[in-house]
């Protein structure tokens, strides 16, 4: 069966409304969805809310609603930004729906009645805010634990427990021998660090009486399941994964471990998950492999992990607490949606920090997309209509342009189309911009103005060459563009009057039409409208 290119990012928790950071991981992963979507391929793209926790509870309890309630209020949010920002994903998670509920206690059924969950009682120390129990290596140099814990208590309670420190060796291992598990390469060895110190098991439940929102033991209806086999489990939940039909065998084949699953899971599975650094170690680097690998995924099965870091604000972390977050909704409506994707792919290397600035998102949006890209297309468009009546000439084939600029620029082109997978949209749309200033500089050298006054019959052909180059060029670089700027893509093709039956559709690019001559000869493109209008500031 044809693979489906599944991406999945982190689901956002329901505790508080989107932030940058937020918006900049589903822009990175619609980029890449859109650019497999531009090479042909079957994509399915899950992202969605994580809608359970005893924070969404005591918020909830705070304004006097009921936790369902408010979860949907902040849901609603986050859809309203994706939408904003033209984030076009295939599927929506939410933790509280009954799909995801019949998988996460199918799931926790079979690893307890394989012996790998079982119930012990705990004493120690408990921070309230991090909903969780702390060991000895949580306290600082002062023995005490630091202010990121909240306030911590003392309690004593009995819980269930997930054998996770018997597949520390596994994981290991696994780690070992991929290596491509974690990208970029460097928050691997980081995770293989962090695996090497594990020790003990896994709390995975909640007692009833002190937490009820959230999804209820199978085997126990005293407790819930605390967020591990909860949020985690929507990767495979809403992509069709049934718990009922695979083996916990480990000695079976992977075939046969997997094999009865329904195939339109098995035609996505497995996927490329976009996470945040910080939850790679533990949650996703540890106890999302280790609790594929106990209910029966092989090692071939294994999610591959691409870890983004942080936008940070005056080199601190953007932090709900210190009131230093950038709220995107503020961002989309005092700039044009173009503006702003294209600062958050094009300003920060993919698995690294950056510091966030508007005054550097207005600098980077008039100097690369108003001067350089919008002003290719609206000269390339104003000399065709001035000098041939926007009618394009298609050169002849033994024509020889005095210049290599023309075919420096289409081996540049050749190189682009084959990024296999664009973890680095900074430098995809890098080398599309640069491709515009090589024309711009082109034009510039060749003084097209200079060319329509001439009578030479060489220089009218000339010009013909370079009015066609450019308006080609530029139908090439909106295919190239389209993953991170759709709408500047969409207004490139319709001014150049190209695929107009599907204006506004994604099927609207691909990258087997970005070859060069595809614009037929005596094509008319249309009239010049701003594309990237420039941001103008006082002072």
């Amino acid at each position: 069966m044809p693979k489906t290119f599944f991406i999945t990012t982190a689901i956002d928790y329901t505790n508080s409304p989107p932030h940058i950071g937020h918006a900049y991981e589903k822009v990175l992963a619609d980029v890449i969805a859109r650019y497999h979507r531009l090479k042909g391929e079957k994509v399915f793209f899950l992202t969605g809310v994580d809608q359970h926790g005893q924070k969404v509870a005591q918020s909830a309890a705070k304004i006097g609603c009921p936790p369902s309630d408010f979860v949907k209020g902040i849901t609603q949010k986050f859809i309203d930004l994706w939408s904003k920002l033209d984030v076009r994903y295939d599927e929506w998670a939410e933790t509280t729906s009954e799909r995801h509920k019949k998988v996460v206690q199918g799931i926790l059924q079979r690893l307890f009645d394989a012996g790998q969950i079982y119930k012990d009682k705990q004493a120690g120390y408990y921070s309230i805010r991090q909903e969780q129990f702390l060991t000895d290596k949580e306290r600082g140099p002062d023995d005490e634990f630091g202010a990121e814990w909240g306030e911590v208590e003392f309690r004593e309670e009995e819980n269930y427990y997930f054998k996770l420190s018997q597949h520390k060796e596994w994981l290991l291992r696994y780690i070992a021998n991929r290596k491509d598990a974690v990208i970029p390469d460097f928050r691997q060895t980081e995770l293989r660090n962090a695996v090497e110190k594990l020790s003990g098991d896994l709390c995975i439940s909640r007692p009833k009486s002190r937490l009820d929102w959230g999804i209820e033991l199978p085997f126990d209806k005293d407790f819930v399941t605390y967020v591990w086999f909860d949020a985690l489990t929507n990767y495979i939940s809403f992509a069709g994964y049934d718990p009922a039909l695979s083996t916990l065998n480990s000695a079976a084949s992977a075939q046969l471990r997997l094999g009865k699953q329904p195939s339109a899971f098995l035609e996505k599975w497995p996927a490329l998950q976009i996470i945040g650094k910080d939850i790679l170690v533990p949650a996703h680097g540890i106890y999302w492999l280790i609790m594929l690998h106990a209910i029966g995924f092989p090692d071939d099965q294994m999610p591959q992990l691409l870890v983004h870091g942080w936008w940070n604000l005056r080199g601190a972390k953007m932090s709900k607490s210190s009131g230093n977050i950038i709220d995107p909704f503020v961002l989309a409506d005092k700039y044009d949606l173009d503006a702003l994707r294209y600062y958050l792919m094009s300003d920060i290397v993919t698995g690294q920090d950056a510091d966030f600035s508007e005054e550097r998102l207005i600098e980077r949006y008039n100097t690369d997309l108003a001067n350089n890209l919008g002003n290719l297309l609206n000269r390339t468009l104003n000399m065709s209509h001035r000098y041939r009546a926007g009618r394009l000439r298609r050169p002849s084939e033994n024509l020889k342009l005095p210049d290599d600029a023309i075919d420096g620029y289409k081996q540049l082109l050749n190189e682009f189309t084959a990024i296999e997978v664009p973890a680095r949209p900074d430098v995809m749309t890098e080398r599309s911009l640069y491709v515009a200033s090589v024309l711009n500089g082109f034009i510039e050298v060749r003084s097209p103005w200079k060319l329509a006054k001439s009578s030479r019959a060489e220089d009218s052909e000339f010009l013909e060459g370079l009015l066609y180059d450019c308006a080609e060029a530029l139908r090439i670089l909106g295919i190239l563009i389209s993953p991170v700027l759709p709408k500047a893509a969409h207004g490139i093709f319709n001014q150049l009057n190209w695929k107009m039956d599907l204006s506004g559709k994604d099927e609207r690019f691909s990258l087997a039409d970005a070859e060069w001559g595809r614009l037929p000869d005596g094509h008319v493109v249309g009239k010049p409208v701003p594309l990237f209008p420039r941001i103008e500031t006082s002072g």
